[in-house]
C-alpha cells in the first residue's frame, strides 16, 4: 500500500517502508542549488519587472557570469524563468520568473526561513562533530 511521508510517496514491504520517486533527482538537485535559490530571490524581488543580466549579477555579487549564465539557461529550460532578448545595439537580455516559478516562492520562502531558523545550531552542531574527529558513520 503506498504511504507518503511530507508529500514524499513509499511502500511499505517486509524489509521495512521504501521510498518512491517523485521527482527526478535532477529537478531536486536544481532547486536545492543555491545560485537557483539565490536567482529566484533577486528576480523575486521586483516581480513587475524583468532584469537584465547585469541586474542580477549585481545582486548576487559572489556568482560569476559564467555561473550565472549556466544557472539562467537552466532555469528557463525547466520553466521557471523566461528570457526575452532584444536586439539592439548593444544587445539587451532580460530574465523574469514564469507563473510557475512565482509558484515556487512560497516553498522557497518556507526553506530559507528554515535555514535562518537552524543556522546557528547547525554551525554548533558542525563544530562539536569536527572536535570529536567523528569519521565514523
Amino acid at each position: 500500500m503506498e504511504k507518503s511521508i511530507h508529500g514524499r510517496p513509499y511502500i511499505e514491504t517486509k524489509k521495512g517502508p521504501v521510498l518512491t520517486p517523485c521527482a527526478p533527482n535532477g529537478v531536486l538537485a536544481r532547486l536545492g542549488d543555491k545560485w537557483t535559490i539565490l536567482v529566484m530571490s533577486i528576480l523575486a524581488l521586483e516581480p513587475a519587472r524583468a532584469l537584465r543580466f547585469s541586474e542580477i549579477r549585481n545582486g548576487i555579487p559572489s556568482i560569476s557570469q559564467r555561473m550565472l549564465t549556466l544557472t539562467l539557461r537552466n532555469l528557463e529550460r525547466d520553466g521557471l524563468v523566461t528570457r526575452h532578448y532584444f536586439a539592439e545595439v548593444p544587445p539587451r537580455v532580460e530574465y523574469e520568473l514564469t507563473p510557475m516559478g512565482r509558484t515556487m516562492l512560497p516553498a522557497l520562502e518556507g526553506f530559507t526561513g528554515w535555514i535562518r531558523d537552524n543556522w546557528r545550531a547547525i554551525e554548533q552542531s558542525r563544530q562539536r562533530f569536527d572536535a570529536a574527529g567523528s569519521d565514523e558513520i
